[in-house]
Order: structure tokens, then sequence, then C-alpha cells
């Protein structure tokens, strides 16, 4: 798992009382962002919803921007931390490991809502992109490494290059379902959808590479 890089002109407090209020708001500010989105996030939102004034906020970051950099980072590196302990006792195939990265990845920008995809990309030249950068590297460097002992069960020419249109598939349309004004009804929803991308996926990755100009049987 990758180490969360701290955040701009943050710094984590040393008491523990402290580390738990902190804890506090952060969390609160996470379910700000999933319920009023990014438009109607304010400080005193998250105050009142951790209860703490709105100074005790302030006196921990300079501004909102900061504390979104903060659930961001704290947010990826739980989900970075979930892929790798449940890819460490996947089903020893190939399926397994697609499963439980289709359902890792599922389950977080389920639970996140429209807000998460931000949080892999908010904008260019930003620490934020940075952030969301590092956590798509160490999402897909979790794949082939979990991948990689059963290689020899992908049929494609270039197993790696496949694993990456995998890693790659599989965000984009979790993301894209998120985004969708249909969106997915819940847990039971996304659990059937990752199940539907975890069949996709290892369906390709079990077929050989066609030949370009060549029909296929009928």
């Amino acid at each position: 798992m990758s180490e969360a890089a701290p955040v701009d002109g943050f710094r984590e407090p040393q008491q523990a009382r402290s580390r738990e209020k902190l804890q506090r708001v952060l969390q609160a500010a996470e379910d700000v962002l999933a319920t009023a989105g990014f438009e109607d996030f304010t400080m005193a939102a998250v105050a009142a919803r951790a209860s703490v004034s709105v100074g005790a906020i302030y006196r921990r970051f300079a501004g909102k921007e900061q504390l979104i950099a903060a659930v961001q980072d704290r947010i990826l590196t739980q989900v970075e931390g979930r892929l790798s302990a449940r890819l460490s006792t996947a089903d020893g195939c190939l399926a397994g490991v697609i499963e439980v990265y289709s359902h890792v990845l599922a389950e977080a920008m389920g639970d996140g809502g429209r807000f998460f995809p931000f949080l892999l990309h908010a904008g260019p030249q930003s620490e934020a992109e940075e952030r969301g950068r590092r956590a798509l590297a160490e999402t897909r460097r979790l794949l082939l490494e979990a991948a990689e002992p059963h290689r020899a069960e992908i049929l494609r020419s270039d197993p790696g290059m496949a694993l990456d249109v995998i890693a790659r598939t599989i965000v984009g349309a979790c993301i894209h379902a998120v985004l969708r004004p249909d969106k997915l009804p819940g847990r039971p929803a996304w659990k059937q959808f990752a199940d539907q991308l975890s069949d996709m996926a290892v369906a390709y990755l079990m077929t050989p590479d066609r030949w370009r100009g060549t029909r296929l049987p009928t």
C-alpha cells in the first residue's frame, strides 16, 4: 500500500484526544460531501455534524480546500488498504482476483456517491489530482501483483497490457455508473454490477486475441 502523503500545510496532531477530534471532523466532512456535494460543502455544515466549533476546524485547516484534500487522502488510503487486504485473501485463481478488484472499487464508488470521481481527478496541476493519480497507480499495481501468480490463465498476447485495460475499464465503468442520472440504487445493485464487470473482465482475459481482418465464426 502506498504511504499517505501529507496534505500541504497540514500536520497530524500528536495528542490522542486531538487525533480523535480530527477523525470526527474528517468523517463529518466526508458525510457532508456525500450528501451535499461540493457546491454546498461549508465549514459550518461540517462543524455542526462533528459537534465542534467552526473556529476549531480553522485552527486545523486553512480552508475548505485543505479540508477536502485531507478527506480525499483519508478515503483513498482506506480504499487502497481495503483492496490490498481483500486481494491477499482472494480465491486462488485469476477470476477470484478480478472479482475482488471489481467489488472493492464498486463498493467504494457506490458508498462515496457523486463526489468520489472528483477524488480521482480534481483538476489539472492540483495536489488533489496528484493524489488521485497515485491512487489509480496503486490500485493498478495491486491488481497486477495479485494476478501475477495466475498469469498463465491469461490468453491475451500481452497479459500486462490486458490487465491494464481491465483496471482502466472497471474504474471507468464505476465512475460512469456514479455519474449517470439513473444511478444504481444501493449496495445490492452495485454488487450485481460488480459481478457483471468481473464476468466481462475474466471473459476478455481468457479469450485469445482476435485476428484483424478475419471474420469471426458464426
